[in-house]
């Protein structure tokens, strides 16, 4: 596949959505419709909006087989080819993972979202992704050969180094060399290490689109230029806001993009990204307090949130000015902790 065929294409602000749950864990499909019909407004995608469905934020690691395929579906009837539709693949091995990737074309997806193997310790805690990059570039070689789609990475890899939890240098190169569908790159540094990552895709000889995904130093990212689009979980509750500072600095209107930041966008954000264990639950509940989905759990064993992050994320909503669920509303599900 040449990169001719979607040159920067794929370089758009990618909401990584969360997957609303019935109180027995089965996926509320009306719900996720609703989900989908906020990022359909003319806001989200006239800005270049993107759909990730099945990413770790919506719990991928969790869905069955069937309900994978399902949400890719509804996606797919929802968006009605207004925005490309990424699919999550998470698998075991590489045969469950082409299983997936070729559910996931069939039912609609534009493209591949590529997550590292799961399983042994010997492929996630104990990975040295930097001798061995070969554990996941062959699983990815796999999941895309068998679809021809183009895919955008989650590049998750044990403490290396600089690195922290993100595929080293060497090895992302590599692996942008040998799977040319490889069109965008998930930033899931620090934001020196980011800098370090992004200065490499740039020397490809083709393009990889640097995709910011730690919403806390978009502000940064914007600044330095080393932003072609975002895939981020932070989409689902702050949408608007965070459109609006980046068209702010796309127009280079430093002063309103400023004005937006300061406007109590930057602490929610500092928030929700203080802890990475709490990540994901802080999503879930940021999108539920927006009124955006009914329930603000993930699937256990990830932890319910705390009386103190729902209270604290509502006020830093409320701060930046979007609308929130009533006080009752919240209490209901507090009081039931």
């Amino acid at each position: 596949m040449s990169q001719d065929r979607f040159p920067k294409e794929f370089d758009r602000l990618y909401v990584a959505m969360v997957t609303p749950y019935r109180k027995d864990f089965t996926v509320d499909e009306g719900a996720l419709r609703g989900l989908l019909k906020y990022f359909m407004q003319p806001v989200f995608v006239d800005a270049g909006g993107g759909i990730i469905i099945n990413p770790a934020a919506g719990d991928t690691y969790y869905l069955s087989r069937e309900e994978k395929r399902r949400n890719v579906e509804i996606v797919a009837e929802e968006c009605k080819g207004k925005m490309p539709i990424f699919a999550g693949i998470s698998a075991l091995t590489p045969e469950q993972g082409v299983v997936i990737a070729k559910d996931a074309k069939e039912a609609g997806a534009d493209g591949l979202f590529l997550c590292p193997p799961m399983g042994l310790s010997d492929i996630t805690l104990s990975w040295d992704a930097n001798k061995y990059p070969e554990v996941w570039i062959d699983m990815a070689k796999a999941e895309v050969d068998a679809v021809d789609l183009p895919a955008i990475t989650h590049p998750n890899a044990p403490g290396s180094g600089p690195f922290g939890g993100g595929l080293p240098v060497d090895a992302t190169l590599r692996m942008c060399r040998e799977i040319p569908n490889i069109v965008g790159w998930k930033m899931i540094y620090s934001y020196d290490s980011s800098i370090l990552v992004a200065r490499a895709l740039r020397s490809l000889d083709r393009h990889v689109a640097i995709l910011s995904a730690t919403a806390k130093v978009f502000h940064e990212n914007l600044a330095t230029g080393f932003f072609d689009g975002s895939v981020t979980g932070s989409f689902n509750y702050a949408m608007e806001p965070m459109v609006a500072h980046i068209e702010a600095w796309k127009r280079r209107d430093i002063n309103e993009a400023c004005r937006i930041w300061d406007n109590n966008l930057r602490d929610m954000q500092y928030y929700i990204y203080s802890e990475f264990s709490r990540l994901h639950v802080r999503y879930k509940v940021a999108t539920w307090l927006r009124g955006l989905i009914d329930l603000p759990f993930m699937h256990p064993p990830v932890p319910r949130p705390t009386k103190h992050e729902i209270l604290t994320i509502r006020e830093l909503l409320k701060g930046a000015g979007l609308s929130v669920v009533q006080e009752a509303d919240a209490n209901r599900i507090i009081n039931n902790l």
